[in-house]
């Protein structure tokens, strides 16, 4: 008869070449690791100028694109104007609505930068109680200017 050590000891070692098998042995944590892409880099220190000055760089540029991107004021009167010309009546009081078709054509004429803000997912969510399924243009340009 074995003791309750040498059982426990063998069921450990039982335990573990099992847990092994089904795992694979030590190469697939190696390789599933690789494929995980690093997220987090350490911030340069006062005495790496190099890459503090990259790391400044690398900011500049990215919120120069991102700046790019936005809608100056000349391409946010264009898109009042094409709302404003597509409106679909009648007025809700005095305020101006537009349905999904003419919404549409607006897009297609904005331009490319606008080009985000005209997705029937944003239609939807602007969409609230009105019987012709209309959204309200200035709460559409309201959106654009506080997203854009």
């Amino acid at each position: 008869k074995k003791s309750e050590k040498e059982l426990k000891e063998e069921e450990m070692e039982l335990f573990t070449k099992y847990y092994m098998e089904w795992k694979g042995g030590k190469k697939s944590d190696s390789i599933s690791y690789a494929n995980i892409p690093r997220f987090y880099y350490r911030l340069p220190a006062e005495d790496e100028v190099l890459l503090q000055k990259l790391r400044e760089e690398s900011r500049a540029v990215f919120l120069q694109r991102k700046s790019r991107e936005l809608l100056d004021n000349e391409e946010l009167q264009n898109l009042w104007f094409l709302l404003d010309k597509h409106q679909t009546s009648p007025m809700v009081g005095e305020e101006a609505m537009i349905n999904y078709e003419n919404f549409l054509k607006v897009g297609e004429k904005a331009g490319p930068k606008c080009k985000q803000f005209f997705t029937a997912k944003i239609f939807a969510k602007l969409l609230h109680n009105d019987p012709y399924g209309r959204i309200s243009i200035m709460q559409f340009f309201n959106y654009v200017m506080r997203k854009g």
